[in-house]
């Protein structure tokens, strides 16, 4: 090839990315659910015609991209290739071929020039009500945790499959907002598809073949220049969680050799009966992030850079087995990077963040009026989260999503879903772990029903027994707390009640510190002070 061509193929290649990330903002602009268009809890992506990945949007979480590059081998392997057709669109919800639990709807649609299949593109997003129990770790089995949707056509030829709308209606608590992101994420599809095709005529290409191909080698040269700069060998580590009504212990071998990377999560403990479990899927995709952060970071993430890593593990609550209950598998699978990036620590000492908050503190409301009061019934989600760890010569983040990357939402689009009032969203003073670099704050939240009102809410927090922990001389941050305004404890995990006039409150955890506390400038240690970051001298 060419220089010419080289570059000619580099700068489709970006223009692919923009035909993606497209794809992801007209699901962004079209979602009913707050968790969509508003935190941003989805993922698109286009692959060639054999179900490998070549480009992702830049909008979008890691556990949704990187199981979604497994997943439309599933939809390949389920559909025949003779019973695909231009116009089709296929639906699923299911936890091990899908994205680890029912409330994330993942569709894929081939993509057809012609009469030929060139490719499929695919998208995921979070929505608000799958029937069931709700979004919770109440759930016994997955049958308890709502609507079921094995891999299906939602479309076939254009025409929209009219008796699975029917079963969802009557299946969900909001069914004009499931139903409305039903149409968005076939939507992002179409536009992608036809952004594709535009793009293809433009520059005279018939397939994806070729440019796929150029994604894929130069992608494999480049991840594999990388893994020969590590340094080779095994190493482990261990993570406790607060689990639902016990502590669970997480553990995980990386091994660097050089071809690829491995993780194995032998060591971990058993399936919960409760549900935190965690699809392999969802595993995968997190401690894939995780290695990325690491070893490639700006390398793209397509097939090529993630076929280097390899996970595996045992029956354990990072690979349940169905019909284990799934439903909040990401409180413990977004621990999979705080875990997996500490054995890396091992391995490369001084260049691993601290841990983290880690998982978001979302928060599912059910609210209601109270006895012989006029008010309104709405299903109301929150997305919110603690500090991240402090880095290698960097403060952590304050109330930021890592690993997941999904936003907040903005309180007045909340408060807008359902009768419930925030009283108070700010950061969180002492709680960031101390080091030479802080670990990013907390924050604390309070929540009430409206006057008439009260509310159930499905607790999915984590880090409140056991704290993020500082790396290299660096302090834990501070756990966090879940409580009413008149100081009764809440479990960090289950349905709970908010009764009409009082309030929820919430202390996110901090992030751990990171290097020596006494290392820490006096100009910093002024800076926070002055912000209100820390109150008093440590």
């Amino acid at each position: 090839m060419s220089q010419l061509d080289e570059i000619r193929m580099q700068v489709m290649w970006n223009r692919l990315i923009s035909v993606v990330e497209e794809q992801a903002m007209t699901l962004l602009r079209t979602a009913f659910s707050t968790s969509v268009r508003e935190a941003g809890d989805l993922s698109a992506g286009v692959y060639n015609a054999k179900g490998e990945m070549l480009a992702q949007a830049v909008t979008g979480t890691p556990g949704h991209v990187n199981t979604m590059a497994e997943a439309v081998l599933h939809f390949i392997a389920e559909i025949p290739r003779d019973e695909m057709y231009p116009g089709d669109t296929y639906v699923t919800n299911d936890p091990w071929k899908g994205t680890g639990h029912l409330h994330d709807i993942t569709m894929v649609s081939p993509s057809f020039k012609g009469e030929e299949l060139i490719g499929f593109f695919a998208c995921t997003a979070h929505v608000v009500d799958v029937g069931g129990r709700g979004f919770g770790a109440d759930g016994k089995s997955v049958y308890e945790e709502g609507i079921q949707i094995p891999i299906m056509k939602f479309a076939e030829r254009g025409e929209v499959n009219r008796d699975l709308l029917k079963i969802l209606r009557l299946n969900v608590r909001e069914p004009n907002q499931v139903i409305g992101d039903f149409f968005s994420l076939a939507a992002c599809n179409d536009v992608g598809h036809r952004r594709l095709i535009e793009m293809l005529d433009e520059i005279g290409l018939p397939n994806l073949e070729t440019l796929g191909a150029f994604i894929l080698s130069r992608t494999h040269t480049a991840i594999m220049e990388r893994i020969a700069a590590l340094p080779k060998g095994a190493w482990k580590n261990e993570l406790l969680t607060d689990g639902y009504d016990e502590p669970i212990n997480l553990a995980a071998e990386v091994t660097i050799n050089n071809t690829s990377v491995d993780v194995d999560f032998s060591g971990t403990d058993a399936m919960s009966r409760w549900g935190i479990n965690v699809p392999l899927i969802y595993t995968k995709a997190y401690a894939c992030y995780a290695l990325k952060c690491v070893v490639a970071p700006d390398i793209p993430n397509n097939a090529a850079s993630l076929a280097v890593f390899n996970v595996s593990s045992p029956i354990n609550i990072l690979n349940a087995e169905r019909p284990a209950p799934v439903s909040v598998r990401h409180v413990i699978g977004h621990m999979v990077p705080d875990l997996v990036l500490g054995a890396l620590a091992k391995a490369l000492p001084g260049k691993i963040l601290a841990e983290g908050a880690a998982a978001l503190w979302n928060i599912h409301i059910s609210a209601r009026p109270v006895a012989d009061a006029q008010g309104r019934r709405a299903e109301v989600l929150m997305f919110n989260s603690g500090g991240m760890g402090a880095r290698p010569g960097l403060d952590g983040l304050s109330a930021t999503a890592f690993p997941s990357g999904v936003h907040t939402m903005p309180i007045e689009a909340t408060e807008h879903t359902g009768p419930i009032v925030v009283w108070r969203k700010e950061l969180r003073p002492d709680s960031a772990g101390a080091g030479e670099y802080r670990g990013g704050l907390g924050q604390i939240i309070e929540i009430a029903p409206a006057d008439g009102h009260e509310f159930d809410f499905s607790a999915m927090f984590d880090r409140i027994g056991t704290p993020a922990a500082g790396r290299d001389g660096g302090e834990t941050g501070a756990p966090g707390k879940a409580m009413l305004d008149d100081g009764t404890l809440l479990r960090p995990k289950g349905w709970q009640h908010v009764p009409s006039g009082r309030k929820l409150v919430l202390h996110l955890p901090g992030g751990g510190g990171f290097g020596d506390p006494a290392k820490r400038t006096e100009a910093a240690r002024a800076e926070d002070i002055r912000k209100g970051y820390v109150t008093e001298k440590k």
